[in-house]
């Protein structure tokens, strides 16, 4: 293997060495002798084997082994200072064009085992479900193709509207009328022709309408309206499937995501056997709350943020670069508190007959 160093700054400051490469983080490093500055020093120049990097500090003056040199990159390297060399473009130019923010930002997370072309390439071959390219549908799917998702099948049921304008951006005056699919499929193949894309345009009545959707699929995320049961419908076909599933929605005082993984996390159905009696003022308050009619109160900068939050917990499930922050839970944020975050964990129903579907490979996991 090769390493190279990733984007930082160091300075030393006395027998210290202090090492900047984030702005919010810094690491300070003992270096009486400075071996640690002239190894950065060197692989800064470069991409280096152990060997190559013994030699080169060696040749400096340090009488040091190359098993020093390797003890010396595994510490770096759990600081998050160096990476594999090789593993840092995908080595099509055309490909690291496109990617080259990708590539950027999971180099924050690379590592020696963690080649950031490898997060890239882990969403080149995902399959998602996108369920609704309305509101925050329709920036979950731009949001997707960004990442460069391989292959994207979009399901909904209705049509351009002139009311749709004003949160729902991927759409033009000239589509009014054409199915929001169709519409959506045709800009993901404008602006990504390498991409996958199927449009189903179909109205969803329950988990049985998406059985025939969720093979193959790596994630479903998004959600369908239209009823108050249709999440523990969507739920529901997910955990049968075993797939991961994250949605979104919000109200006028709170924007919120969640996510779902069968067999080792409580889902929505887990969350609504744990919804307040029925009987009891909490209970009475939340059925009330539901025969609110609302004529979608989402605003553009309301309905962008949710579709990019489904799509950054989306991000999580199909790379692995950090673990998914809303999984078995919710995230809600208060538009009153100034977009403050609170988290809303599912409580787990060990009797949920929607969890018991969860695939047997998936239970094990769990």
């Amino acid at each position: 293997m090769r390493v190279t160093l990733k984007e930082c700054v160091w300075e030393t400051v006395g027998d210290d060495l202090l090492v900047v490469r984030d702005a919010r983080e810094a690491v300070t490093l003992g270096d009486p002798t400075g071996r640690v500055a002239a190894l950065l020093g060197e692989l800064s120049r470069g991409a280096w084997t152990t060997a190559e990097l013994s030699d080169a500090l060696v040749a400096r003056g340090f009488e040091v082994t190359e098993a020093e040199v390797a003890d010396g990159l595994a510490g770096l390297d759990s600081l998050g200072l160096v990476e594999d060399a090789d593993g840092r473009w995908l080595g099509e130019p055309a490909a690291d064009a496109r990617h080259f923010s990708n590539l950027s930002f999971f180099g924050a997370y690379a590592g020696l085992d963690r080649p950031r072309a490898g997060f890239v390439r882990r969403l080149r071959a995902a399959h998602v479900l996108v369920l609704g390219v309305g509101g925050g549908g329709s920036t979950l799917v731009q949001c997707l193709a960004g990442l460069g998702v391989g292959r994207l099948t979009l399901v909904d049921r209705d049509r351009v509207e002139p009311r749709n304008f004003a949160r729902q951006f991927l759409y033009r005056h000239r589509d009014v009328g054409r199915a929001k699919t169709e519409r959506a499929a045709e800009w993901v193949r404008e602006y990504d022709p390498t991409i996958e894309v199927r449009a189903v345009e179909r109205w969803i009545s329950g988990p049985d309408d998406l059985a025939d959707l969720t093979g193959g699929v790596d994630l479903i995320a998004g959600g369908v309206d239209g009823h108050p049961d249709a999440g523990l419908w969507v739920n529901e076909a997910a955990v049968r499937a075993g797939v991961p599933f994250v949605g979104g929605g919000g109200t006028p005082s709170q924007i919120m995501y969640q996510s779902v993984i069968p067999g080792r996390t409580p889902c929505l159905a887990c969350d609504a056997a744990d919804r307040p009696a029925p009987g009891s003022s909490a209970g009475a308050a939340l059925r009330l709350a539901e025969k609110i009619e609302l004529s979608n109160p989402l605003t553009g900068p309301m309905a962008t943020l949710i579709g990019s939050l489904v799509a950054f917990e989306a991000k999580r499930h199909l790379t692995g670069f950090e673990p998914p922050r809303a999984a078995g839970g919710r995230i809600v944020l208060d538009l009153r508190e100034g977009l403050a975050p609170s988290w809303q964990p599912f409580t787990r129903n060990p009797d949920c007959p929607v969890c018991a579907l969860a695939p047997a490979d998936s239970r094990e996991r769990g």
